[in-house]
């Protein structure tokens, strides 16, 4: 959106400068006289609030890296004299495991989002697409993650989840073997996983400064999913913008700490500050919370083969979410059968995440299966035929019309000035 004040050097030192290497003027429109719908609302703070977790995850993972030992025998301990013997190490180590629980949580809430509002809808493909790239790359790196206390959660998760590439077929097993880098998890297990759970932090940011560009490429999405038509449907990225995002991250650290200080444990594995022991499996091997709803998928299937394939699909069908949505309506606020089906999406996933921290018998497996079925029903079968057949509510045809609409709405409903709705005075 043109029209906004650009870049304009005073000092003789910054206009030398910008003939250089213009990074003052290309900070100045991409985070400040950047153009925002002014409808926006707290939903989409949650994009500042990954970046904040984003750097909170790199600087407190890079800082425990120096003093942790990538060896079978020395790694428990290793974590262990972190929380003991380096100063503060404690509060950086549940700073970090802490971080990834909350990390996950405010990707959640923010693909929620994306869904709700269309915002995955032509023109945002790409940058959708990326978003889900990043989002692969974060379990990657979150389970890896997991793995390096070695404790028995640690070593057990390793065995399990890097057996289930034995089902691809012809090359399951050579597959297998390579990732444990031998016939066993073990010391190189551990030296590959950290070595990779240090890199991919680093590739995640690199895709994070993707997923920026494409968005400012194509300009954000807002509750109406109507483009904006003018300059006065927008407002600068910074303040009006940038203060609505600290508040919200201000609020969520809140939270955070209070995680942090007084429940450090509580979205950890009570198992995993057992030293990891090959001999001793746990009695139920469970991953972390924000991998249950997919660990559920996997354990609903009986094959082996089809349970891995659609643990795969219920991540990778997301970038699909683009095509497979037929409705030409981008906002949940003006499809109302879709916003039930998506509700009802929701509650799936959060029934799945349920299931998959329990045994895997009876009914359980039951409900599993079926929640399974309406996870991938919601995707391939709701999504294309909604919109063929839903009668969707008038679309506004402008941000400010939206606003005007939501005004008189309210001016409807008040009271006159002096007296009640139901006459003058007596």
């Amino acid at each position: 959106m043109s029209g906004h004040p650009t870049y304009r050097p005073q000092s003789p030192f910054m206009q030398w400068m910008e003939r250089r290497l213009p990074i003052a003027s290309l900070v100045y429109s991409s985070f400040i006289a950047y153009p925002t719908p002014r409808n926006l609302n707290y939903w989409w703070t949650f994009g500042g609030i990954l970046a904040f977790m984003l750097v909170v995850q790199i600087v407190t993972g890079v800082v425990l890296a120096m003093h942790y030992t990538p060896q079978v025998d020395f790694a428990f301990n290793s974590v262990e004299g972190i929380m003991r013997d380096v100063n503060y190490g404690w509060l950086l180590r549940y700073i970090h495991a802490t971080g990834a629980s909350f990390f996950f949580l405010a990707v959640y809430i923010h693909i929620a989002r994306g869904m709700y509002y269309g915002s995955y809808k032509e023109p945002r493909e790409v940058l959708w697409i990326l978003g889900v790239i990043l989002f692969l790359l974060m379990v990657v790196t979150g389970f890896m993650g997991y793995v390096l206390p070695w404790g028995q959660m640690s070593y057990w998760a390793a065995t399990v989840i890097t057996n289930l590439f034995s089902a691809i077929p012809a090359v399951g097993h050579g597959v297998v073997t390579w990732l444990w880098g031998g016939y066993a998890v073990g010391d190189p297990t551990l030296n590959r996983f950290y070595s990779l759970h240090y890199l991919l932090p680093f590739v995640i940011a690199g895709v994070v400064v993707l997923h920026v560009w494409a968005l400012h490429m194509v300009g954000q999405n807002n509750p109406t999913g109507v483009e904006p038509k003018t300059e006065n449907e927008t407002v600068a990225f910074t303040p009006y913008a940038t203060v609505k995002d600290a508040f919200f991250i201000g609020v969520f650290c809140i939270v955070f700490a209070w995680f942090v200080f007084y429940l450090p444990n509580y979205l950890m594995h009570s198992d995993n500050y057992i030293p990891a022991n090959p001999s001793q499996t746990p009695t139920h091997i469970v991953p972390e919370w924000y991998y249950l709803p997919f660990y559920a998928i996997l354990r609903a299937i009986p094959s082996k083969l089809l349970g891995v394939t659609a643990l795969a699909t219920s991540i990778i069908v997301l970038a699909f979410m683009p095509w497979l949505d037929t409705s030409p309506v981008r906002s949940a606020n003006y499809r109302p059968l879709y916003r039930q089906f998506l509700l009802i999406f929701f509650a799936a996933v959060i029934g799945l995440g349920y299931l998959g921290s329990q045994e895997p018998v009876g009914g359980y497996v039951i409900a599993a299966r079926f929640l399974t079925v309406y996870y991938f029903a919601f995707f391939f079968i709701i999504l294309p035929l909604l919109g063929l057949f839903e009668k969707t509510k008038p679309v506004p045809n402008s941000i400010s019309e939206s606003v005007l609409r939501q005004g008189a709405l309210i001016g409807a409903s008040a009271p006159p000035p002096g007296g009640s709705s139901g006459g003058g005075r007596a």
